[in-house]
């Protein structure tokens, strides 16, 4: 380690930002990069302790502890310290297909992890990750690198989110001819029409990275839903392997009284439709807009931020977001010690612009909707909510009860529901035969991936249920070795 008192003598300090009230006018990124003395100072804070939790990739309590990727953190940090920029981007790439997604859209729990985090705050991990690969970028040091030898096997890969993306890195790395089948129009999945535009663009980052890949010889079907378009069966006598990366893709609903109105929608569609109109620069077609409307946004989550922060860039008149649990504590509780990830308040940066423009967080805790109200137009004009408290029932399990005199009707013209997914969509599923998992998911075994059909392997949302997008990454990679492992007899990939 270059400063063994770097911790001490360093404050934490994070990359600034574009004020909120000034951002919320366009579509992009806002984060601005930080000198490099600054990220070199950063670097330094890393403590070389004993065990590095940080990226120990460890499950506590049904939650990331450590980077699920096993990024050499401790190994990075340093050569940033020292100014070893290059070597400071091999490290990274040795375990991180695509840090630039990382960087950008992780919720970092490789910080919340961190041993200095312990009785300090922790290290600026993700700024630094993401520093490391812009400086890539810039310096040119990332380009397209083919393999040398093929090995005649044909790999599809159904869809071209992160799981699939990763698989399909490391199975062309290995020789394989791969194909990657996206139904939407373009490829990328939740990194194309998941993340709003400000937190992840896509011209200048994703399809960035999508280039290089298709250089490297990974070839992009897009407009194809395999199993409706291409028929499924087609897969299995067309190539030696298929990796199954669909996602976690069916929304869960909100079937109460009203649900049928108008101007109530799902998040990932407000959400999509909105990415797909900036980058067709809004001559095909229309959008859900938010444009000066009361909007109520039910879920919290990434998701539920998201359609915070893109609400407001619509210029919408109102905005409440309604989160069943109830408001998180300052500081660590009790019952939730390091090196867990900390359920504590915080602002993503949807509500720190929502509090810029309407004086406070949208958030309103401890809260459900009980009933949507439509006009004599069949549009919903408000949402009926109450407050609740979560009580134990006759199995010990803990359910929200409703408290009496709490009621509350909030104006809303535009509803969104943002409150996760239930699973993989089934069809593709059934056309293929595959065993399903109590929850509906492909079943098969983490580490392994392989499916009830020889040569079908699974990974991601679609195997795990919803998730991170770091953790596809892990599931992405691990699946493309188990195939070459199958399709080889062994294997090199990592």
């Amino acid at each position: 380690m270059g400063k063994p008192t770097g911790f001490i003598e360093y404050l934490r300090e994070v990359a600034l930002e574009i004020s909120p009230s000034d951002r919320i006018r366009n579509w992009d990124e806002f984060h601005l990069p930080m000198p490099e003395e600054k990220l070199r100072q950063q670097g330094a804070r890393c403590m070389d302790c004993g065990t590095p939790f940080c990226h120990t990739g460890t499950v506590i309590n049904g939650m990331a502890s450590g980077c699920p990727i096993n990024n050499l953190i401790p190994e990075w940090n340093d050569l940033v310290y020292r100014g070893l920029w290059r070597e400071a981007l091999d490290r990274l790439h040795k375990t991180n297909n695509f840090p630039e997604f990382t960087g950008r859209v992780c919720p970092a729990p490789c910080e919340g992890s961190c041993v200095l985090g312990i009785n300090n705050p922790p290290v600026t991990i993700e700024n630094i990750e993401y520093s490391i690969v812009e400086r890539g970028w810039d310096e040119g040091w990332i380009e397209p690198i083919p393999p040398t030898k093929r090995t005649g096997k044909k790999v599809a890969v159904v869809g071209s989110g992160p799981a699939g993306l990763c698989a399909a890195a490391q199975l062309n790395t290995a020789g394989h001819w791969v194909t990657v089948f996206e139904r939407a129009d373009r490829p990328g999945g939740l990194l194309m029409y998941g993340i709003p535009n400000m937190k992840l663009d896509k011209e200048k980052v994703v399809l960035r990275r999508l280039k290089v890949l298709e250089e490297e010889g990974v070839k992009f079907v897009c407009n194809t839903e395999v199993g409706k378009d291409l028929p499924a069966e087609n897969l299995l006598k067309e190539f030696d392997a298929v990796i199954l990366c669909t996602g976690a893709t069916r929304p869960r609903n909100l079937p109460i009284e009203g649900r049928q109105l108008k101007g109530i929608h799902f998040a990932m569609e407000f959400l999509s439709e909105n990415t797909k109109a900036i980058l067709d620069r809004y001559k095909n077609g229309s959008f859900i807009s938010a444009e000066g409307k009361d909007v109520v946004i039910i879920g919290g989550g990434d998701t539920g931020t998201d359609c915070v922060g893109t609400s407001i860039r619509h210029g919408c008149k109102s905005l409440a977001q309604l989160e069943i649990l109830p408001k998180p504590p300052s500081e660590r509780a009790a019952d939730n010690p390091w090196p867990e990830w900390p359920k504590i308040y915080r602002m993503d940066y949807g509500q720190e612009e929502a509090a810029a423009k309407f004086g406070g967080d949208p958030r309103v805790y401890l809260t459900t909707a009980t009933k949507f109200e439509g006009d004599e137009t069949g549009h919903v004009k408000a949402v009926h909510t109450v407050q609740i408290q979560w009580e134990k029932n006759d199995k010990g399990q803990f359910v929200p009860q409703p408290i009496p005199g709490t009621e509350k009707i909030l104006p809303a013209q535009l509803v969104l529901l943002a409150m996760g997914f239930l699973g993989p969509e089934q069809p593709l599923l059934d056309a293929l035969g595959l065993d399903r998992d109590a929850r509906s998911n492909v079943k098969a075994d983490h580490g392994k991936y392989a499916t009830s059909i020889p040569g079908v392997f699974a990974a991601g949302d679609c195997r795990r249920g919803q998730s991170l997008v770091v953790w596809a990454f892990n599931e992405g990679r691990g699946a493309a070795r188990e195939c070459d492992l199958y399709l080889m007899g062994s294997t090199d990939l990592p």
